[in-house]
């Protein structure tokens, strides 16, 4: 057998993919990551509009990247540079009576402690603490007894569930029965159990939901928005936007000593006596590599291996996975800066929510289920060119705006019509908060779910590759005997946002997959 021109190929230069690529090539593994896209980055990138203006294609803020992460790979440090700032929550409200979250203390707008502080401080003291429970099983593979109890592997893992039992126990009677009681309950009754159903609640049940097929009221929300309280909750701006965290993950990994090439895709992966050995790229360019780590969603890895390296069970479950993105991305650029109602200058750089309380969240969800846009939208906005005035010129400024609840599959389809109608509603919603918003408006980017698909590649335009359930998680992410990266011919590795721990810009599934597959010896 020829000797592989790499001991490992990575397949997408999103952050997941780099961050196996530096995992690898800092252990002394020679590594090349192919990207189709003419940059890296993934979901987290920039786009130039209209006017030069610069704005976050499609993720706008670091919420979970891993302290692990940040420290194995240098990012924030003179290797891989890469300058942030938190930015406060700020729940609107029609009235003015904004709520202002920062630091995890609740406040109103003009400085005040909130009526409700000492309440949401509790409930946020309980679920930072569970959040932090459970993110011990974000930073290792999940747990397997595939090898059987008498495995040392198994034994590892079960040590760590162990501890993992311990700390549960010394929370106290308390917080530990608080725990078992909520983990798989839905976050509309445990938000309005402390809390009036206000801009306070809002704000935490469109967190629990975003970029999720489901609302407020439906079971297993809680789990996730603990999952997204995982570092704490807090929102932080990439000075430079979210372009310069995929700058900082390439260069750590260019750093390491891996080789990054775009511009060009992977067409199939290269399988031999049902062992990865390689791609083919899509001008017919054959690579050959010892392992194979696909940054791609689950079904779209499995179509470069081959349905037919899998057996039909696990076919089936990939195919049955659910993974309707019901995220979109509306991209604004403004011919002045927006004044929003009752908000100072520096909370309008904040982090802005429309979701005035958790009724409102689930019945912005109503209508997906039918295929429909909804008329009042939750939306998550940011107006980077507040605080990095770089990104813009002559005055203007680019809004970036999350919009939630939009269906991938709308009924009728996502043509033009379609994409003019969502972005006329993400305006209307907007003025009712900021008035004269909608005049400033010069230039206007819409990306449906669908569109995220077809850019991205992400199943169903969806943000994590797959819904973050209670039953599409740990030990059954992406599906149930697949969960350990390892992803049918030996030495194929998934390393995305489908497998564990998940989404968001944490860099983790792409370093466990690669610390999985130096375990697994393969390399």
């Amino acid at each position: 057998m020829n000797t592989p021109n790499y001991d490992a190929i990575v397949i997408g230069a999103g952050h997941n993919g780099l961050a196996a690529a530096a995992t690898l090539a800092r252990k002394g593994k020679s590594v090349c990551v192919i990207e189709k896209n003419a940059t890296a980055g993934g979901m987290a990138r920039n786009t130039t509009l209209a006017g030069g203006v610069q704005a976050p294609e499609i993720a706008h803020l670091l919420y979970n990247l891993h302290p692990k992460v940040k420290k194995e790979l240098g990012l924030g440090t003179a290797r891989a540079p890469l300058d942030v700032r938190e930015l406060p929550a700020v729940s609107l409200s029609q009235d003015g009576n904004h709520a202002v979250i920062r630091g995890g203390k609740a406040e109103l707008a003009d400085g005040r402690p909130h009526p409700e502080a000492t309440l949401f401080a509790e409930l946020m003291r309980r679920l930072t603490l569970f959040a932090d429970l459970l993110g011990q099983l974000s930073t290792k593979s999940p747990p397997s007894l595939e090898g059987g109890l008498a495995s040392l592997n198994t034994l590892t893992e079960l040590a760590g569930l162990a501890k993992l039992g311990l700390d549960l126990k010394r929370m106290g009677k308390k917080d530990m029965r608080e725990f078992l009681r909520v983990l798989l309950s839905n976050a509309y009754d445990l938000l309005l159990d402390d809390l009036e159903d206000g801009p306070l609640a809002g704000a935490l049940a469109a967190d629990a939901v975003r970029g999720a097929f489901a609302g407020p009221r439906s079971p297993g929300t809680v789990f996730s928005l603990m999952y997204r309280l995982g570092q704490g909750g807090g929102a932080q701006l990439p000075m430079g936007g979210m372009g310069a965290v995929t700058a900082a993950f390439e260069t750590a990994a260019r750093a390491a000593g891996a080789e990054i090439r775009t511009g060009t895709g992977v067409a199939r992966v290269l399988a031999e006596n049902d062992c990865a050995a390689g791609v083919v790229l899509e001008d017919g360019t054959e690579i050959s590599a010892r392992a194979v780590l696909s940054n791609t969603g689950p079904m779209p890895a499995m179509m470069l291996a081959g349905a037919e390296h899998y057996d039909v069970e696990a076919v089936r479950r990939m195919r049955n996975q659910r993974c309707k993105g019901t995220a979109a991305k509306v991209n604004l650029v403004l011919s002045g800066a927006p004044k929003f109602r009752d908000l100072s200058p520096e909370l309008t750089a904040g982090r802005l929510l429309i979701a005035p309380s958790a009724i409102y969240v689930e019945r912005a969800f109503n209508p997906a289920k039918y295929g429909e846009i909804p008329e009042n939208p939750v939306i998550e906005a940011v107006l980077p060119s507040l605080t990095d005035p770089a990104l813009a010129n002559d005055g203007q400024h680019v809004l970036s705006a999350v919009v939630s609840s939009v269906p991938y599959g709308l009924e009728g389809g996502w043509d033009e019509a379609a994409r003019e109608n969502l972005a006329a509603v993400t305006i209307a919603t907007l003025e009712k908060y900021a008035p004269g918003i909608g005049a400033l408006v010069s230039d206007c980017q819409v990306l449906s779910p669908a569109c995220i698909e077809e850019r991205m590649g992400a199943p169903g335009g969806h943000w994590h590759h797959a819904e973050m359930g209670i039953d599409q998680i740990l030990t059954v992410r992406p599906a149930n005997g697949m969960a350990h990266y390892r992803f049918g011919p030996a030495g194929y590795y998934l390393c995305g946002a489908g497998a564990h721990p998940g989404g968001d810009v944490t860099g983790l599934a792409g370093r466990n997959s690669a610390l999985q597959l130096l375990k697994d010896g393969v390399i």
